[in-house]
């Protein structure tokens, strides 16, 4: 599909929208893809264990602690962008089988053709929307489910019910984890409502953010884990993994956790809103 090359990268139009791919001219191989202008993904091709965007090192630091070193898992990844964590997991776990689900076709394409997945990898990828696709796979298939899927720059309410996380959990094999990226402002309103959800459904959940952000004071990401069964999640590994990242991250569980979350409802199909839009200025 090519796409045109400019002074600042490679432009597409892709099915979502405009994909650009942008070159880190001070470290060869690194890429930026944007999406609708927007920061979707980081890529280093040399070094696909180096992930530059803070939210794609705390899910990399559940990676690393739910198995024992370079251990192989069975992975879906919602959402494909330009396909960093999957080749994160090929680094640090060969052998993995991965699955990936992504709505765009177009933009599959694209990324297949300038950043080429690396030889060998078991990274499958599917053009779907992501809760067709979990609907219709197999239960007990994967140890770990990671959700990161935007429309634009928001969380689809689709993807953000009990009764899609439901069929996302019936996926997971015993001790398997679910993670998910969201993004949230002032208040946590969007996040508070997955985390209660995700309680009605699992054992165990915790969540690591920037404190800036757990206080309300700036827009960002925020991470999900969950599982099934009480102490399956490696919660001191996280909460170091956090405390050491550039961006410090904090890891929020249990009572601490309650308090956070107390209010919030269980968000339904009927309820379900998409995550909040960022703020005009945020990028």
């Amino acid at each position: 599909m090519g796409g045109r090359k400019r002074a600042t990268g490679i432009v597409a139009q892709v099915d979502g929208g405009v994909a650009e791919l942008c070159p880190d001219d001070g470290r060869p191989g690194r890429w930026t893809l944007l999406l609708d202008g927007y920061p979707h993904s980081a890529l280093d091709l040399e070094e696909p264990r180096t992930l530059d965007f803070e939210y794609m090192r705390r899910v990399a630091s559940v990676i690393d602690a739910m198995a024992p070193a370079g251990a192989p898992l069975s992975v879906l990844h919602l959402g494909g962008g330009a396909l960093t964590l999957p080749r994160y997991v090929a680094a640090t776990r060969p052998g993995s089988a991965q699955r990936v689900v992504e709505r765009d076709a177009a933009l599959i394409a694209f990324v297949r053709e300038h950043l080429p997945l690396p030889r060998g990898a078991d990274i499958r990828v599917r053009a779907a929307d992501a809760r067709e696709a979990v609907e219709s796979l197999a239960p007990g298939r994967f140890d770990l489910v990671v959700a990161d899927v935007y429309g634009g720059a928001r969380v689809p309410a689709h993807l953000a019910s009990l009764e899609f996380l439901t069929a996302a959990a019936r996926l997971l094999r015993p001790g398997g984890i679910y993670v998910a990226n969201l993004a949230d402002g002032a208040g946590l309103g969007f996040a508070r409502g997955q985390a209660v959800t995700l309680r009605r459904l699992f054992g165990e959940v915790v969540l690591l953010a920037e404190p800036s952000v757990l206080r309300g004071r700036r827009f960002g990401n925020v991470i999900l884990v969950a599982a099934a069964e009480p102490g399956r999640i490696p919660q001191a590994r996280l909460a170091r993994a956090g405390a050491a990242d550039p961006f410090p991250a904090r890891l929020v569980a249990e009572n601490d956790l309650t308090d956070l979350i107390a209010g919030a409802k269980v968000v339904t199909d009927a309820t379900a809103v998409p995550s909040p839009a960022p703020p005009a200025n945020l990028f």
